[in-house]
């Protein structure tokens, strides 16, 4: 693939709203990126909208103005996401749609409906087939698959299982439909260290398949029936969840990145993604509590390349604090392995020239 590029505009350390609507405005007016999209195109927008008491995901005032953008272009934008695998607020479309319009993500506020990309209970799809190394097709949300164009507005934050949760992960995992979900995560097979179990059975409170079990006074998974959501890795505060992170991580975001091939194997020509490199945090906005940024802001990215826009992602972060997101995260974890497969299978390159705006 030919050198991408990648469209910059930095921003101050603890950044507010006002400096950010601002860079991204100069980011949208000034790449032209926008040009991409036609009069009546129906534009979906997949956006992360925070679990419950999450603060720092991207604001719906940002939101809102990249939907008056594409109505300016005489578009139909809507907003999208699909329903969670864990047990919690977003595990339902209406569950996630009340979560979504508390956070401030209504048609008064942001201008453009909010439809749920895979249905009611995250099973509608479309089987999507793909140039695949470990798939020839995957399942796909069906409702972004109809849309004539896409724009990802991501928040890059470290991730429990990937290392980096950024463009591809909101792609990938984040508009696959519960049976996409789930064939990504069959590969992460997480066990109890019993010596560091307290037996709180948090773990067991939300895992989504009832797979975690009291075995002499310690929790205990049934790996038969474990999907690999990694829900227990994400809510134990003991460090008893234990997996594979070589081995088990890799092979996720390999599938990461097959399935975020889906997504945009037929609008390849009308995909924008943005990255928004602010209030970055250990995990992603999954995590329904409030978090600690672990770096400053550093600005916001844009793209057509969403392997080009996740590698500027981790050289930036890299460059400017020393540690890329990723390894300031989870340091055990290497998140280029979700980019090296992307690249591998077309999906993107990882070469990119760096547009300073």
């Amino acid at each position: 693939m030919p050198e991408a590029k990648v469209y910059f505009v930095e921003l101050p350390n603890d950044s507010d709203e006002r400096e950010r609507l601002a860079a991204l405005q100069k980011l949208l007016n000034e790449s032209g990126l926008l040009r991409i999209f036609d009069k009546s195109d129906r534009v979906g927008i997949k956006l992360h909208v925070g679990e419950r008491n999450n603060d720092t995901h991207v604001s719906p005032s940002l939101v809102k103005e990249v939907v008056g953008k594409l109505k300016e272009r005489g578009c139909v934008p809507f907003l999208t996401e699909t329903s969670t695998l864990y047990r919690g607020n977003r595990s339902n479309a209406i569950d996630h749609l009340i979560e979504a319009f508390s956070h401030g993500f209504t048609y008064e506020n942001i201008g453009a409906p909010f439809i749920m990309a895979d249905g009611l209970t995250g099973n509608t799809e479309i089987e999507v087939p793909i140039p695949g190394i470990l798939y020839k097709s995957v399942n796909i949300a069906r409702e972004i698959t109809l849309a004539e164009g896409l724009v990802a507005i991501n928040h890059p934050t470290g991730h429990v299982e990937a290392g980096l949760g950024a463009c591809l992960k909101n792609l990938g995992m984040g508009l696959s439909s519960r049976i996409g979900k789930m064939r990504q995560h069959s590969s992460i097979k997480p066990y109890i260290d019993e010596d560091k179990c307290t037996f709180c059975k948090r773990c067991m409170k939300w895992c989504p398949v009832d797979t975690i079990i009291e075995r002499n006074g310690k929790a205990f998974i049934i790996e038969e029936r474990c999907i690999g959501c990694g829900e227990c890795l994400a809510v134990c505060t003991f460090d008893a969840v234990k997996y594979n992170w070589g081995v088990q991580s890799e092979e996720l975001q390999k599938r990461i990145a097959e399935h975020a091939l889906g997504v945009i194997t037929d609008k390849r020509e009308k995909s924008l993604f943005l990255n928004f490199m602010t209030d970055m945090t250990k995990d992603c906005d999954c995590l329904g509590s409030r978090q600690k940024r672990i770096i400053p802001d550093a600005g916001i990215l844009a793209s057509r390349d969403p392997v080009a826009i996740d590698q500027a992602t981790l050289d930036i972060t890299r460059e400017k604090f020393g540690k890329d997101l990723g390894r300031k995260s989870w340091p055990s974890l290497s998140p280029e392995k979700q980019l090296e497969h992307g690249e591998r299978i077309g999906l993107g390159t990882r070469k990119y020239r760096l547009v300073k705006l």
